[in-house]
């Protein structure tokens, strides 16, 4: 009786156009036993040619095989763009330097600090790294870090300093919003604060603002 019941279930399922796969996903026969029984239930050419294209496996298959190439092409413009970076040169890498300024560096002529925040650590530590080529300018360095209310601080303050390769005695009292992380719609950044570093260096400040004029000066006259 049992069998008699699979039996009707599995051709009422192929008349559904249900393939051998699906039909023993939902009912406990075998491929032989389903043979004998579909024998006089073709599927039409339209419904096999919808199986073929839909099925899971080639499409899993198909996108794997889509993200190795897209992968292996990144690879390959990858290392074609770091052979025509690197290495930089020091005037490259000073230029560079002000560029980043210009965009994401304070412009005040009145303050006795150069001062640069973003929430992307490698362009903090790169900015880090641009300073220290006018001289003993890490000494001068301190960081004051822009927390959510709802942020580990500690943990945040320990992620920033082991990534920057900064002392923890360089970070002031940090700023703390009253907004929480958590209820942002928009996740600015990296997730882990923004990342405010200062030099007191007057001097420094002017050196680069006359560099960023030299720049300015150029493209206006361009």
């Amino acid at each position: 009786m049992a069998k008699r019941k699979e039996k009707e279930e599995a051709i009422r399922l192929r008349k559904l156009g249900k393939s051998y796969r699906e039909i023993r996903s939902l009912l406990p026969v075998s491929k032989a036993s389903l043979s004998l029984w579909l024998r006089e239930y073709p599927l039409s050419v339209k419904r096999l040619r919808e199986l073929r294209d839909f099925n899971a496996e080639r499409i899993e298959h198909y996108q794997q095989t889509r993200a190795r190439q897209r992968n292996a092409k990144r690879a390959e413009i990858y290392k074609t763009e770091k052979a025509r970076i690197l290495p930089l040169a020091k005037k490259e890498f000073f230029i560079a330097g002000l560029f980043l300024y210009w965009g994401e560096g304070s412009k005040s002529t009145l303050a006795n600090y150069v001062g640069f925040s973003n929430t992307d650590p490698a362009m903090v530590k790169f900015f880090i790294k641009w300073v220290e080529n006018f001289g003993d300018e890490k000494k001068k360095l301190v960081i004051r870090m822009h927390f959510y209310r709802d942020m580990d601080i500690v943990r945040e303050t320990n992620y920033w300093a082991k990534t920057l390769g900064i002392s923890k005695s360089k970070f002031k009292k940090p700023y703390i919003k009253e907004s929480k992380f958590s209820s942002l719609s928009y996740k600015p950044g990296f997730g882990h604060g923004t990342c405010n570093v200062l030099v007191y260096d007057a001097m420094l400040g002017k050196k680069i603002m006359m560099g960023l004029k030299v720049l300015k000066d150029f493209f206006i006259g361009q």
